[in-house]
């Protein structure tokens, strides 16, 4: 053995590496408890509250997915409503077969995983501002074919069957907790897909495409993957709307406005972050609360805001905590540290 091999073999066992910190450890032991909480609340408050935050939890879920495309892969689309309309409308037609409407979530979202196959062969000929356009252009087009189908409503929409037999407490309860475990599952997915190979490999490929080729990243399976994995939430999101609001109407369903609230929803709170999405939405969902009574002065400042964010907080609020403070309460990365802690 050489001298120099005898130094690299010291200098690496001086090192220790590990993907968190105790600050992370003692996060999850809060985030579990504070999920055991959420669970409960259907035995602790009044069901309007839970309603509300149906809600909230489709929101997140919605923004956590547009972070893992745009924020973690470099994917800025325009266009995720049409997963969502998907999701919905597969719900709606999956109940008129007979399926129980709260198992059909998961299969609304298997359902908007596979139509996002061929999907992104056409969406990934395009880069950039092209792309975000042409999945806009996507979602317009299977808006249009759902208006064709009159077995779905057509243009009027149509109404949830296979709910009525049950007790209204009980439906809104379970839609409580279907609508909770969306958004403890896309949190969850996206921490496990990113703190593995995928996310440095996503993260690369967002950095700098040719690069990560070129270093033998699998460019096309890596942003494939997160497009069907982005694809397969906001359909079960889109699931979880139907669900709760009883019926689907192809305008609102596959409004732009619901991209919108995912890019807003993620520029005021974190691009880039986990927790950015989490802490986007709570704002956001609290500004609606407060705010939506004002008509377009509702607008106005939620403008303002995203405006206010996107100049000087390019980084989002979480940006600036996380740069303060230095917490993380979803580590994706490694932390290389010494033994005397540097």
């Amino acid at each position: 053995m050489t001298i120099s091999e005898t130094l690299t073999g010291r200098a690496a066992a001086a090192l220790r590496v590990s993907r968190a910190g105790r600050s992370s450890k003692v996060s999850a032991v809060v985030m579990a408890a504070g999920a055991a909480l959420l669970a409960a609340l259907p035995f602790l408050v009044f069901s309007t509250v839970t309603d509300t935050l149906v809600n909230l939890f489709v929101l997140i879920a919605l923004a956590s997915m547009w972070n893992l495309l745009a924020g973690f892969g470099g994917l800025v689309s325009v266009g995720q409503q049409a997963y969502i309309g998907i999701g919905a409308y597969t719900v709606i037609a999956l109940a008129d077969l007979g399926v129980q409407p709260y198992l059909a979530v998961p299969l609304a979202a298997l359902t908007c995983a596979v139509f996002a196959v061929p999907t992104s062969w056409l969406a990934f000929r395009l880069r950039g501002d092209y792309f975000a356009v042409g999945t806009w252009v996507i979602a317009e087009v299977y808006r249009l074919v759902v208006v064709r189908i009159d077995s779905v409503g057509g243009g009027s929409g149509k109404g949830l069957t296979g709910l009525s037999g049950i007790d209204q407490t009980l439906r809104g309860a379970l839609t409580y907790w279907v609508a909770l475990a969306l958004a403890l599952a896309t949190i969850a997915g996206c921490y496990l897909l990113l703190r593995g190979r995928l996310g440095l490999s996503l993260m690369a490929v967002r950095d700098e495409e040719t690069a990560a080729g070129a270093a033998g990243i699998d460019v096309g399976r890596a942003k494939r993957l997160v497009y069907l994995v982005a694809a397969a939430g906001c359909g079960a999101a889109g699931g979880v709307i139907t669900i709760s609001s009883l019926s689907v109407n192809p305008d609102s369903i596959f409004s732009v406005q619901w991209s919108a609230y995912m890019i807003f929803i993620v520029v005021i709170g974190g691009i880039g972050f986990i927790e950015g999405p989490l802490l986007g939405a709570l704002i956001f969902f609290g500004l609606q609360q407060l705010l939506a009574d004002y008509g377009s002065w509702y607008l106005v400042l939620l403008g303002a805001v995203g405006i206010a964010v996107a100049l000087w907080l390019p980084g989002g609020l979480w940006g600036l905590v996380r740069g303060r403070t230095g917490l993380s309460l979803f580590p994706v990365g490694y932390l290389v540290r010494r033994p005397d802690g540097g």
